[in-house]
């Protein structure tokens, strides 16, 4: 015989119910379905919640979970409040990463400013980025001096 029985489990997982209450478990099918569920997850990696021996295999440990309290089934009403427990804090992570994320673009800003400062405190005679021409802003010479001939041309026609 298989120890904890079914019958065992159920009675664990709806300790918690009152009288008149829908169990939370009310067949060996949600009891599988739940050990299966979280052997999956310690195969994938997730840490057993209970002390356990090298040799214990993973459905084992999830039993042994469920069984001692430390794994529970949650009913539709707690799956939802729990779904939007974890959706608001997926948000909140989200909000704090895109400040965390501004912030460090602001003191990258920051610290290429003051090391600007420094370079040219440094070496005055070097030419700055601020000095420096841009050759699309730069006028062109003779353009500015034809635009001058036109205008006097226009002045002396009137």
């Amino acid at each position: 015989m298989i120890h904890p029985s079914y019958v065992e489990l159920m009675k664990v997982v709806n300790e918690g119910t009152d009288v008149g209450e829908e169990p939370v478990v009310n067949s060996r099918y949600s009891i599988v379905c739940a050990t299966a569920k979280r052997a999956r997850q310690i195969i994938d990696g997730k840490e057993p919640l209970i002390d356990y021996h090298e040799k214990d295999k993973p459905l084992s440990i999830a039993v042994k979970e469920l069984y001692e309290g430390e794994l529970r089934i949650l009913n539709d009403d707690e799956a939802a409040e729990m779904a939007e427990q974890e959706k608001k804090v997926k948000e909140i992570i989200k909000q704090r990463r895109e400040e965390a994320e501004a912030l460090a673009k602001a003191q990258e800003k920051e610290e290429k400013e003051k090391a600007a400062e420094d370079d040219a405190e440094a070496d005055p005679d070097a030419v700055s980025d601020e000095d420096s021409v841009d050759i699309d802003d730069a006028v062109d010479v003779d353009d500015a001096s034809d635009d001058a001939d036109d205008s006097s041309t226009d002045e002396s026609d009137s």
